[in-house]
């Protein structure tokens, strides 16, 4: 069969799309294979809508606390089913900006399920309504990235009535009462948040010692205290043993870090436990392509070890992020293109220790690099520097004197292994250690930087200098 086009991409969420796009600019022949919506979960069921409903909650919250600003706020309110329309209303927006996307890159989309034939072929069935017959496409290179799912607890599988996964936490039937968390990853931690800041009763159940705990070990205690002062019930070291489900809630038995089970009833849950890759009934088996429990290995350019196949985002190796796997779509698109004879790029492996991991809670986290405990296992000899933001004059003012930058140095050589922070707006300030990171920044430049004041990004600078004995307003 002749080569229909350069390169078809299975998948278009943020790593799919992105890589569509990477290709068609260096001027490869490209096709799209989506099963549901253009933009993938991230676009339509993750990491924007949530955002968007997060917003609606810290918007409440600030009303709630208006008089704390000198204003007055009388009889609020919130419109469970119009902050939910909001949040679809944004999804929508996205997900029309991907289809005028792939028109103007000029990328032949073609909806339906993709199935992989060959390394070079993929056939395409059904559409999004099931209907459209099929047809097979081929391509010189086909690149996977058809994401995850929600992964299911055996005894906890979700109805979308009273157990929840994040899909259907986003557009509830109705408002929680009583609501039981189990996982407090970004995704388990985020819907935390939002229904504690709506009105819920919420309960987090965590199996391992402590909170969001990827994340270094003092930011993962101040979430704690800042969650169980906003009036969350935190159980870490626990874990659900069975859930009875019925019309009305859901009983739970769970374990405490004592060993003792206990009972109580929710009026929801929500499982967030982590991720399964859809890598099954694709055609990998039979291609020989190597995977561990469904992770896809690859190369640093996300080859395979099938040659014209290549793959990127949540099914190969994590962190499982956007970021990353938008990221891991250029570096296969320009690998791709190096391929077929551009001598014009240049692509560069993923460096795993420069990926920025947020979560959107309340207050926020950011994070890049090395924990402190992490970098003392890798042998190294460390500078640590933490500063508050009570010691910083832009987060008083805004009324969010909650948190702290933490900064983790090489004693030896200066270099930033790691950042840590917490509190108002920091995911928005995190590029700042990644772009260090990335041009392999020591404290000597860091020092050097002048910061603006008033801004948060003042404490970024005041954590590097306190790491070396040198901090001014604490």
């Amino acid at each position: 069969m002749a080569d229909q086009y350069d390169v078809i991409v299975l998948g278009s969420g943020p790593g799919g799309y992105v890589a569509a796009i990477r290709c068609a600019q260096l001027g490869l022949k490209t096709a799209i294979v989506e099963r549901e919506n253009l933009g993938g979960i991230c676009l339509n069921w993750g990491c924007i809508p949530t955002k968007a409903l997060l917003r609606s909650a810290e918007v409440l919250n600030h009303m709630k606390h208006a008089a704390a600003y000198g204003l007055a706020a009388d009889n609020i309110r919130a419109d469970l089913d119009a902050v939910v329309k909001r949040s679809r209303g944004v999804a929508k927006q996205l997900n029309q900006g991907v289809t005028h996307l792939m028109k103007k890159n000029k990328i032949t989309v073609h909806m339906g399920n993709g199935v992989l034939k060959s390394a070079t072929s993929v056939e395409v069935t059904g559409g999004v309504d099931g209907k459209g017959g099929t047809e097979t496409i081929s391509a010189k290179h086909v690149i996977v990235a058809t994401g995850a799912r929600a992964r299911d607890l055996p005894f906890a599988k979700a109805d979308g009535e009273r157990v929840w996964t994040y899909r259907h936490a986003m557009t509830p039937k109705q408002m929680p009462t009583k609501l039981l968390v189990i996982g407090s990853g970004a995704i388990g931690i985020e819907f935390a948040s939002f229904y504690n800041d709506m009105g819920a009763e919420v309960t987090v159940v965590e199996m391992m010692d402590r909170v969001v705990p990827v994340e270094d070990a003092d930011v993962s205690a101040f979430l704690e205290k800042s969650l169980t002062k906003q009036g969350m019930k935190i159980m870490t070291g626990a874990g659900v043993e069975s859930l009875a489900v019925s019309a009305s809630g859901v009983k739970a038995k769970i374990k405490g870090k004592d060993g003792k089970v206990a009972e109580a009833d929710y009026s929801h849950v929500i499982v967030a436990v982590g991720i399964v890759p859809n890598t099954e009934n694709i055609g990998l088996e039979a291609l020989g392509v190597k995977a561990e429990r469904g992770i896809i290995a690859i190369d640093g350019y996300g080859r395979t070890n099938v040659k014209g196949l290549w793959a990127i985002g949540d099914v190969t190796p994590g962190p499982w992020l956007a970021h990353k796997a938008s990221h891991e779509g250029v570096i296969a698109a320009e690998a791709i293109a190096a391929e077929l004879g551009n001598k014009d790029v240049h692509p560069h492996p993923m460096d795993r220790a420069n990926i920025p991991g947020c979560t959107y809670c309340h207050p926020q986290i950011a994070s890049v690099g090395l924990t402190e405990a992490k970098a003392k296992e890798a042998g190294y000899e460390l500078k640590v520097g933490t500063f508050p933001f009570i010691g910083n004059g832009k987060a008083i003012a805004l009324g969010e004197p909650e948190g702290f930058v933490k900064t983790v140095f090489d004693a030896k050589t200066g270099e930033l292994l790691g950042a840590h922070m917490i509190g108002a707006e920091v995911t928005e300030m995190i590029q700042g250690y990644v772009v260090g990171k990335t041009l392999e920044t020591t404290e000597a430049e860091l020092m050097h930087t002048v910061f603006p004041h008033p801004t948060i990004s003042e404490s970024m600078h005041e954590s590097v200098l306190a790491a070396y004995g040198r901090a001014i307003h604490i």
